[in-house]
């Protein structure tokens, strides 16, 4: 199965593919999609759609998956990243995937083992668990550790609704 992993932001948002077959995970591609602050927020949205609809064409995704937004003290910025992570929960739907969406500490827990991990862990742990990936990014590295997530995450559903019918 072929499964991407998004972290969505206006201002970069980064994306991870990887092929799940059972327990063994294997690195397909990673990128950041970048818009630029002096756009209008308008444009950048329809940027950010249009090319994450066209890695998620390219990379013939399966399923998707997408970590959810944290609030910030600043009101503006939290408004303008849940913008961006609706623009990509949008392209991920409109490309038929189903969409499993993930606290940032559940996806931390679940690559490094514990919720506090520091993204330069995340970071190493991916490399770890994908060996040979050459990471596009901090961004792209939190999206692979959500594409890790969503694979173990359907692996147990998957496991548990076998026993539930042997």
């Amino acid at each position: 199965m072929i499964l991407i992993g998004l972290d969505p932001g206006l201002g970069t948002t980064g994306w991870g593919v990887i092929a799940a077959e059972g327990n063994r995970l294997s690195h397909v591609a990673n990128g950041q999609i970048k818009t630029e602050p002096s756009m209008e927020l308008a444009r950048r949205l329809a940027l950010l759609h249009d090319a994450l609809f066209e890695v998620i064409r390219t990379h013939r995704a399966e399923s998707a998956a997408a970590e959810e937004v944290l609030g910030n003290s600043n009101a503006q910025s939290t408004l303008k990243l849940g913008q961006a992570r609706g623009v990509v929960l949008l392209a991920a739907s409109r490309s038929g995937l189903a969409v499993g969406e993930y606290h940032p500490s559940v996806v931390k827990k679940a690559v490094v083992g514990t919720g506090g991990a520091e993204k330069r862990q995340i970071q190493a742990m991916v490399q770890v668990l994908l060996p040979g990936v050459k990471l596009a990014g901090p961004d792209a590295a939190d999206a692979l550790a959500v594409a890790i997530t969503h694979a173990h995450h359907l692996a147990s559903a998957r496991s548990l609704t076998r026993r539930a019918y042997a």
